[in-house]
Formats: structure tokens, C-alpha cells, sequence
């Protein structure tokens, strides 16, 4: 009985010990330096006119925020009016984005057969490699497409958003420097 009990503490302490490094990892934010990546934007300027953003993002890290994956990094640019005039720069303004899934289709069924050799008594059937990709489009008014990728994904397990953070971060963390 004892050593039972001793034993059950063991596995507690170590699966407490295995559950709280991701979790500490998690709550600290990753200290990556990504490359800068360039970014543009539009506004409209004293004058009504369409003015430009010219600048870089440089990722840091990934958090959960409100409950929705999120991008933090630093800005830095040059807004130019729309008559070609500097008005302004920024330079490592920190800024927070929100993650968005953009998927314009979904893959229902991908099959790759090598080639084939039949002889039917006689008669020789010989093909090449097939290959049949049959993808869905989802969207407004697709309704077979929204069906199809909605039963494609039934049974996908969607991790918490905690743990895509973590892998997000770790990988960001294995980037090349700028």
C-alpha cells in the first residue's frame, strides 16, 4: 500500500513537472528576431487625397488575446501624402494583429495511382500515373463546396490556442536573424 502511494506521488510530481515547462514557456513571450517584412497600406491625408504607408513589420511574437491568435511586432515606416510629400515616420512602434485563416479551398479527396499493366486475356491496358485532386471552394453561395469542406474537416482536432502560440513561437524563434 505504501509503495503504492509512493508511486502515485512520483507519477504526479512528474506529470505535474512535464505539464508546467509548456505552460511557463507559454506565458513568457518568445524572444525572436524575425526578418522585417515589408508592408503597405492607404489613408486618406489633410487634403482628402490617398496618402501611402512604406514600411517593415518585424514579428516578435504570438499570443492569445480576447480569446483570437494574435501577432505582436514592430512597425516602422514612412506615410507619404498624396501629393508625394513625407508627412511622417515610425519607427519600431510596437502593434498587434490579428492571425486570420485565409484558405480559398479545401482538399476533399487527393489519390495517386502509379502506372497501370492489365492483361485481360489478351488484351493489354497499360496507363501512366494518375493523379486526381478534387478540392471544394467554400464561400457565399457555394453550398456544395461549404458542405463538402465542412465534412472534410468533422473530425479534425483543433489544439488550443495556447498550444499553436507555443509551436508559432517556437518556430519563429528558429527564423534566421534579420
Amino acid at each position: 500500500m505504501k509503495l503504492r502511494l509512493m508511486t502515485l506521488m512520483a507519477i504526479l510530481v512528474l506529470a505535474g513537472a512535464l505539464l508546467a515547462a509548456p505552460l511557463a514557456a507559454l506565458a513568457a513571450p518568445a524572444a525572436a528576431t524575425a526578418p522585417a517584412v515589408p508592408i503597405s497600406g492607404t489613408f486618406t491625408d489633410q487634403l482628402g487625397g490617398t496618402g501611402t504607408f512604406s514600411g517593415t513589420l518585424t514579428l516578435q511574437n504570438f499570443a492569445v488575446q480576447n480569446g483570437q491568435l494574435v501577432a505582436n511586432g514592430l512597425v516602422s515606416g514612412t506615410l507619404t501624402d498624396s501629393q508625394g510629400n513625407v508627412v511622417g515616420t515610425v519607427s519600431n512602434v510596437p502593434a498587434t494583429f490579428p492571425v486570420a485563416h485565409l484558405s480559398s479551398s479545401c482538399t476533399i479527396l487527393a489519390l495517386d495511382l502509379g502506372p497501370i499493366h492489365l492483361n485481360l486475356l489478351g488484351l493489354v491496358v497499360n496507363t501512366n500515373a494518375i493523379h486526381l485532386r478534387i478540392t471544394a471552394q467554400p464561400g457565399p453561395g457555394n453550398l456544395l463546396g461549404n458542405l463538402l469542406c465542412a465534412l472534410a474537416h468533422l473530425l479534425d482536432r483543433n489544439p488550443p490556442l495556447g498550444a499553436v502560440v507555443f509551436l508559432l513561437n517556437q518556430i519563429l524563434n528558429h527564423l534566421p536573424p534579420a
